[in-house]
């Protein structure tokens, strides 16, 4: 298989997580998951950047995309170009359940991840190399694969080890903290000159 094929195929697949996980911090806000409460290390559990809007709304907002997704798989994999298909992430109605459990994952991994830097002291924004650039596509594929399991004991096939194999993994592991790292240090630029603009 062509790398270019398996770049495509990971990026496909985990794109709905990509998109939860901007999500969740765009539209964020409001009341906090952990409502301000503190660990018994007299530390907040999760901090004010983990609430339910950013969690409903990530969710909502990543799967959505994946039933665009979905749709658009099937006319990629007629169209036949140089041998390229790319998941229909199971078709209706079992997408439904496989994209919850990816943008589902992906947030929950970010979620798990916050709990653990605040009990290392570590404060919102800070960064936390490799686990904060990791964690949702680890939370994502632990969700999917626990619901492709389940999916072989019923229907004897496993969507995850049909979709992705260790090229599609070392792909997604190598690549994603490039694009996060790029991203928040575009970001980090654009709000340096806002601040600028205003003085």
């Amino acid at each position: 298989m062509e790398w270019y094929i398996i770049l495509a195929q990971a990026l496909w697949i985990i794109f709905p997580a990509y998109v939860a996980n901007a999500s969740a911090v765009l539209v964020g806000g409001g009341k906090p998951i952990d409502g301000g409460r503190m660990w018994k290390d007299g530390k907040r559990v999760l901090g004010d950047g983990k609430t339910w809007r950013g969690l409903f709304s990530g969710a909502f907002l990543g799967m959505t995309s994946g039933f665009a997704m979905s749709i658009g798989a099937y006319y990629i994999n007629a169209s036949e170009i140089d041998g390229l298909t790319v998941s229909t992430f199971l078709g209706f109605p079992l997408m439904i359940p496989l994209l919850f459990c990816l943008c589902f994952g992906a947030l929950f991994g970010d979620i798990t991840e916050s709990f653990f830097k605040r009990r290392l002291g570590k404060d919102r924004g800070e960064d936390w190399l490799v686990f904060d650039q990791l964690d949702f596509i680890v939370g994502a594929l632990l969700f999917s694969l626990l619901f492709s399991l389940i999916q072989q004991v019923v229907t004897g096939e496993n969507w995850f080890f049909m979709n992705l194999n260790m090229w599609h993994l070392v792909v997604l592991l190598v690549l994603t903290p490039i694009f996060h790292l790029t991203a928040n240090f575009i970001l980090r630029v654009l709000r340096g000159q806002k601040q600028k603009a205003k003085t």
